[in-house]
């Protein structure tokens, strides 16, 4: 018998062709019980294991954040079809209240963005006053606000108003859904580059749409007043600023916090110019009823929510689905107003949808 050296341990065994081979055996099985025992399986190389595991944690990781991009997706776009369609009824009340009582325009835009930007404000002071507090001491964030509450809610509420005063809720609402030629020329300069085919086509549609509005078809007149359509095409204007500038704000502060407080302020000006307590008109029931939808369902709901979708799931997508904003005032000025749309306006309206799946 001599002594064989296998993996560093000394064997008995013959020199032999036959023993040396059952000397490696038995080294290959001491060796596979050693990897059981250190839970590894026999037949998976070193490091195998661990491979495999870091595949499996990075797998979970990947699941939970698509689950959590998916929910997220999903209460954006719930928010936004909701805000939109509030925005509607804010357009429906406005218009009743302007047929039926002697009330100034600037004077319900003052008391609608005091009272909706109160109603923010104290949610925000009693749920979120720290972010509040650092929106306010932070200069360049601030500046932002100040451009959106100027540019965008003030721009955007007294024009559309004005524009429902001038021609009815589904219209000025219509024109104001123009916001998104002014998005996507916004996003090609921005991005450097030449609008799309589908793009053009939309602008095309838009023009389109707009001069059946504005004409009902017949160039040589205008189916509704020229001021109308200039204000509603200003509402445009604001409504796509709105959207834009606070998109690096909103992240940080949330929507509450930034609409409220861009609307809150913008009422405070408004309303020391105004003064709305000096000349409150005279309504009956369904003017308060109609006045507190407007405050609290056409403004704080539909702000909120529309830049809650913003938030989520970004400006274009948020447009998009927007677009049932329209349809909302249109069906409800027709139902409760009766008001009544030329088959020129309906053919407009729905160039201008069309627009909006086209531009996105």
């Amino acid at each position: 018998m001599g002594e064989c050296m296998e993996n560093g341990r000394p064997e008995s065994c013959e020199h032999t062709a036959a023993d040396q081979n059952a000397c490696r055996a038995a080294d290959t099985e001491r060796a596979s019980d050693a990897r059981e025992r250190m839970g590894l399986a026999s037949s998976i190389k070193p490091g195998a294991d661990s491979d495999a595991a870091s595949r499996a944690a990075r797998r979970s990781m990947r699941e939970r954040l698509n689950n959590k991009a998916s929910r997220q997706a999903l209460i954006g776009v719930i928010a936004t079809l909701l805000g939109g369609s509030f925005w509607g009824f804010s357009g429906t009340s406005a218009s009743f209240l302007f047929a039926n009582y002697q009330i100034d325009t600037m004077w319900l835009m003052a008391v609608r963005q005091l009272g909706a930007g109160a109603v923010f404000m104290v949610v925000v002071l009693l749920f979120d006053r720290a972010r509040l507090k650092r929106l306010l001491t932070t200069p360049r964030d601030l500046a932002t606000l100040a451009a959106m509450a100027v540019l965008g809610v003030f721009l955007n509420q007294l024009f559309y108003l004005l524009a429902v005063r001038l021609t009815n809720a589904g219209t000025a609402t219509v024109l104001q859904c123009l916001q998104l030629v002014i998005i996507m020329a916004f996003s090609c300069v921005r991005q450097h580059r030449a609008p799309r085919r589908r793009e053009v086509a939309g602008v095309v549609l838009a023009f389109g749409g707009t001069f059946l509005i504005a004409t009902g078809g017949d160039p040589t007149r205008l189916a509704i007043p020229f001021e109308g359509l200039v204000v509603g095409l200003i509402a445009a204007f604001g409504a796509a600023c709105m959207t834009i500038i606070p998109g690096r704000i909103l992240p940080k502060y949330g929507s509450s916090i930034v609409t409220g407080t861009a609307m809150f302020s913008s009422g405070i000006v408004t309303s020391l110019v105004v003064q709305p307590w000096n000349n409150v008109p005279a309504l009956d029931a369904a003017g308060w009823q109609a006045l507190t939808v407007l405050i609290f369902v056409g403004s704080c709901l539909a702000y909120a929510l529309y830049m809650q979708g913003v938030k989520d799931i970004g400006s274009v997508r948020a447009s998009l689905i927007g677009t049932v904003e329209p349809v909302s005032a249109t069906v409800t000025s027709a139902l409760m107003l009766g008001t009544v749309f030329a088959p020129t306006d309906l053919i407009g309206f729905a160039c201008i949808i069309v627009m909006v799946f086209l531009t996105v």
